[in-house]
């Protein structure tokens, strides 16, 4: 038998949805927030932001937000895939093949940035949720799509084996969906006044209470979330690592919407732990920047050979883990994997690659490990 919460949800409190935080007790994460936020921005100005550094820091936070945003809801999406939807929606000519589902998720996410000046409103939900779910199915299971929910059993994100299931949440009912978004929607597009991490914050908390489609919520409330921090910034360029960040404290932050969506609405414990989160993203992001400009050093550095797809697929993967992150460095065998190729193959392939500098090697015969040849990084 499923076993049901001891306390109540926010929204059946005879005051929803009126949150209350202190802000005093927030001062300080906000300021830290802020803080790593105005030294993600200047290192990103630093770069340039249209040299081609810069466009490969947008792509590469692009491909982790979007692989990361899915991760949190239990999806492993390919990340070859990813990267060539990324490159389509970013106009680069040389984008390869993708899927249906991949390319509607970058679809949400670019119009919930590149258009976060247009009102949101229900349709446009809509339009996102319908998106995520070609064909109108979850997995196997037909759902509602491109509307929002409608069906008269409960709404419970539950875990657990049949029979023995744990309820962690119950949404409002179907009924109240329609009344209950038309009011988030006019806070979202009137509390443009509030703190813009506060309001990021509120916003996402807001969206998954209610919780208004069959599947999906996640993702669009994590939408709901950029375009809000975009706001904010008054700018639709991606440079957060976010979802990567939520998605590396998943427990953690499933735990922080869990407590934040019962108790007396006093939201201070989640806003304070976004702000957190925010401040972590953005250490995160200038990582990214750093390593973009290594990989933009590379590419350069090796822009007069002529490296074939097999090749270059093979240093994208490599320059992707970062320093030291290729654990056990590349073989022959790991170098036929990764680009299908023949053993033959392989073997021209990183010879070409050792000989014009842009791989080395440490071992002999069987034992021969390569290395991508960025100064600085650890070869082991």
């Amino acid at each position: 038998m499923a076993t049901s919460p001891g306390n109540a949800y926010v929204w059946q409190l005879p005051t929803w949805p009126a949150w209350t935080y202190d802000t005093q007790a927030l001062a300080d994460a906000l300021a830290r927030a802020r803080l790593q936020q105005g030294r993600v921005l200047g290192k990103a100005q630093a770069v340039g932001l249209a040299a081609d550094a810069f466009a490969q820091v947008v792509n590469d936070i692009w491909v982790g937000e979007v692989v990361a945003t899915a991760a949190i809801e239990g999806q492993q999406l390919d990340v070859e895939q990813v990267r060539s939807s990324v490159m389509r929606m970013l106009g680069i000519a040389s984008a390869g093949q993708s899927s249906r589902h991949i390319d509607g998720l970058v679809d949400v996410m670019q119009d919930a940035l590149h258009n976060y000046t247009v009102a949101l409103d229900a349709d446009r939900l809509c339009r996102w949720q319908s998106a995520l779910f070609p064909g109108g199915t979850s997995g196997i299971q037909h759902i509602e799509v491109g509307k929002f929910r409608s069906f008269s059993d409960a709404m419970q994100i539950v875990s657990g084996r049949p029979g023995h299931e744990q309820v962690h949440y119950l949404a409002p009912d179907s009924r109240r969906v329609p009344a209950e978004m038309a009011r988030f929607l006019a806070w979202f597009n009137a509390s443009g006044g509030e703190d813009g991490i506060v309001r990021a914050a509120i916003a996402h908390l807001w969206f998954e209470a209610i919780h208004p489609f069959e599947d999906g919520n996640g993702r669009i409330g994590r939408a709901i979330m950029d375009m809000a921090i975009a706001q904010d910034a008054r700018s639709g360029t991606r440079i957060y690592c976010m979802s990567h960040q939520l998605e590396q404290n998943r427990k953690a932050y499933y735990a922080a919407l869990n407590a934040a969506q019962r108790g007396d609405g006093d939201v201070t414990a989640w806003v304070r732990w976004f702000a957190d989160q925010f401040s972590e993203a953005c250490v995160k992001s200038e990582a990214v920047i750093d390593r973009a400009l290594e990989k933009a050093r590379f590419w350069a550095a090796h822009a007069a050979h002529r490296f074939n797809e097999r090749q270059c697929k093979a240093l994208r993967k490599l320059l992707d883990a970062g320093d030291g992150g290729f654990l056990g460095g590349l073989t022959a065998e790991k170098y036929c994997k990764i680009t299908g190729t023949s053993k033959a193959s392989a073997t021209r392939d990183l010879g070409d690659l050792l000989g014009n500098g842009a791989l080395i090697s440490r071992g002999i015969g069987k034992a021969t490990k390569y290395y991508v040849n960025v100064p600085g990084w650890r070869q082991e």
